[in-house]
């Protein structure tokens, strides 16, 4: 049994509070600033979980297969896209062995999955065969070294949440994983270490000397 099948039923609550809204908008403007594609290109979503990037993706007229280990994650993913019309493939596979052919993809996005991941570096070289040359990889990560990396590493928070089996990265371990492909990145979530969850907000990078707490990372192949 996977540890988010524990988890499913109550997962997307958190979307539904004030600061889930907040954090789940600016975490999407910033992964969207990163994907450019032209509609029906085929996107595989890497530890879909219940769905919601993948229902973002397919609103926007891309054809999208999302995978996950966990099975009631998926299920709760399948049936918020039937309830929304969507056709969105999902399939329970372990992202360390993609069952695709190489260059499947046009695209590839993988949201707050590597820090579960056993071995990252056996993922992204996955990731890197099923994609297409030239193919947008695009992964978003929690950064251990913001002020969020902290709150979600804290003690109280891990033992409420799926965090206690997360080993949070930092931008600078994954450009490491495929430095060569690096292209760009964006981060938002720019928070104080003492702040007021209410009161996220977004500030640019060139007013805050810091990292985001969220950073999502582009590489091509």
């Amino acid at each position: 049994m996977s540890i988010f099948d524990k988890k499913a039923e109550n997962y997307d609550e958190w979307y539904f509070t004030k600061v889930g809204r907040i954090v789940d908008k600016l975490e999407t403007e910033c992964i969207f600033s990163l994907l450019s594609l032209p509609e029906n290109s085929k996107i595989l979503d890497v530890g879909c979980g219940t769905g919601n990037f993948s229902i973002k993706l397919a609103k926007k007229n891309f054809k999208i297969v999302g995978i996950d280990i966990s099975k009631k994650m998926l299920n709760i993913a399948r049936k918020k896209s039937k309830q929304q019309s969507l056709n969105i493939e999902f399939i329970e596979m372990d992202a360390h062995k993609l069952d695709f052919e190489n260059e499947y993809f046009d695209g590839v996005i993988s949201i707050v999955s590597f820090e579960f991941f056993k071995d990252p570096q056996k993922v992204i070289e996955e990731i890197f065969r099923v994609v297409k040359r030239g193919g947008p990889i695009i992964v978003g990560i929690i950064n251990r070294e913001s002020a969020l990396g902290k709150l979600y590493s804290s003690s109280a928070y891990k033992e409420k949440s799926v965090f206690k089996y997360a080993k949070l990265k930092t931008f600078e371990e994954m450009k490491t994983l495929k430095p060569e492909s690096f292209v760009k990145f964006k981060e938002c979530l720019f928070i104080s270490t003492e702040f007021n969850l209410d009161e996220i907000n977004y500030i640019g990078e060139q007013e805050l000397k810091k990292r985001g707490g969220f950073i999502c990372l582009l590489w091509k192949k």
